[in-house]
């Protein structure tokens, strides 16, 4: 099936993902990588969202490999306004250190950790959620917690509210490590304290 084939069949579809990861699934098996990020280039400029999250796809599949695509997703997905194709670049993401190795994308999940753009920091956050049930951080859940922890007060609550329920879904199995975090905290800082209701919701 062609390009524009796939893509008249994904943008009849409001919700979910799983259509956007089938047509990458077919533009991968017909097409050789480069005409893949040529055609993620293009896709990218188009005004429907859900071509753009088909863009986001291909460039996470390419970014294993490929460090314009990795580029392009920090430097030009991140600033996308509709918030599927923000959910389709944390997928982009943890699809990219899945594919490295969790410890092996500690240097990159620390450099996007803290880049100046929430939208980049909650790709990170937002897509290796349940973090500790990613290899490496599922035995070693300190280190989650204090890359995780690092924007607790972040001044964009759309990041803080991934924060919170990334702790929060730690705690499930690490209650009492998520309990020795949040104690550290100043919770007089409004930021913090709404990270806080979050994070610590689940702990008795």
């Amino acid at each position: 099936m062609g390009i524009s084939n796939i893509l008249n069949q994904i943008v009849q579809i409001e919700h979910g993902f799983q259509h956007i990861i089938n047509g990458t699934d077919e533009i991968f098996s017909t097409y050789s990588k480069e005409q893949c990020f040529k055609f993620a280039l293009e896709l990218f400029k188009h005004e429907a969202y859900q071509a753009r999250m088909l863009a986001t796809t291909i460039f996470g599949r390419l970014a294993t490999m490929n460090n314009d695509a990795l580029c392009f997703l920090k430097e030009q997905v991140s600033t996308d306004e509709n918030w599927r194709v923000q959910e389709m670049l944390a997928k982009a993401f943890d699809e990219i250190c899945k594919h490295r190795g969790y410890e092996a994308s500690l240097p990159l999940i620390e450099e996007w950790i803290n880049d100046d753009n929430p939208n980049v920091i909650r790709a990170v956050t937002e897509g290796l959620r349940i973090w500790t049930s990613r290899s490496f951080f599922k035995e070693n859940p300190s280190v989650a917690i204090a890359i995780i922890s690092k924007n607790k007060a972040h001044e964009s609550e759309y990041l803080r509210k991934s924060v919170g329920n990334a702790l929060r879904d730690i705690s499930k199995k690490h209650a009492e490590l998520i309990r020795q975090e949040v104690e550290r905290w100043d919770l007089s800082n409004p930021r913090i304290s709404f990270t806080y209701k979050l994070a610590a919701k689940l702990l008795k």
